[in-house]
């Protein structure tokens, strides 16, 4: 049984580059990410002012979510409906800080994202006990301060920009990178305000990926992570 922390920076790579390594060594993909989107869509599809930060945080306590953990095809059910790609429109991308700086709705997504991890390492889990590859905001610091390996993917803003730009316009020319910035830089600087994700806090190891491909990246995390618990990609 494993459990491994991967925390960055928007557009370093962590989601993607988490579900490969997920993939590579059989354990089940938490994208923390994913489920502070959901919580933003819940909210907008009920009118929830997201400003309000009570109505907000009593509307995610009810939430009805389930994420699932398969790395090949994780997803994202609410009320029992795939909103996988809904959670990844532009209206979604540009409202979700306002959701996520919410103090109340963090401290209860925490609480559902470690009962999550602790599941995985249990017969109950989706992984059957394996462990779990958990990516997102506070996951190396606050959500799973003990997970065996913690890793702080990051990259420059430019190689950031550039990945995001052709994820979400597949293209990464000047149009491309500016109308991605918003998500991007913006983002980080208003999660910056209650979660620390530039700095690796003390046992956590970086990983710079500005000059690393897709395939290199994963295989630096993997290395990390043989290198700390012995355990080896298939």
């Amino acid at each position: 049984m494993v459990v491994i922390a991967v925390d960055g920076p928007s557009g370093s790579g962590k989601s993607s580059v988490s579900k490969a390594v997920a993939r590579r060594l059989g354990l089940a993909f938490l994208d923390t990410g994913a489920m502070y989107r959901a919580a933003t869509l819940w909210c907008t599809r009920r009118g929830v002012d997201l400003a309000d930060a009570d109505a907000v945080s009593r509307a995610v306590r009810v939430m009805p979510l389930v994420m699932g953990l398969d790395p090949q095809a994780p997803t994202v059910h609410l009320d029992g409906q795939d909103v996988s790609a809904a959670i990844r429109t532009t209206e979604v991308s540009t409202q979700v800080s306002k959701v996520a700086t919410n103090l109340d709705v963090r401290a209860e997504l925490r609480r559902l994202q470690r009962e999550v991890i602790e599941t995985e390492t249990t017969d109950a889990g989706w992984s059957g006990g394996a462990g779990v590859v958990a990516e997102g905001r506070d996951i190396t610091t606050v959500v799973a301060p003990d997970a065996d390996v913690r890793v702080l993917l990051t990259a420059s803003e430019e190689a950031r920009l550039r990945r995001r730009s052709l994820e979400v316009h597949g293209a990464a020319d000047a149009a491309a990178v500016a109308a991605t910035r918003d998500q991007v830089v913006r983002r980080d600087r208003d999660d910056a305000t209650v979660s620390q994700f530039e700095v690796a806090a003390d046992g956590v190891v970086t990983v710079d990926s500005s000059d690393l491909d897709f395939d290199q990246t994963v295989d630096a995390v993997l290395g990390v992570v043989a290198q700390v618990t012995g355990t080896v990609a298939r």
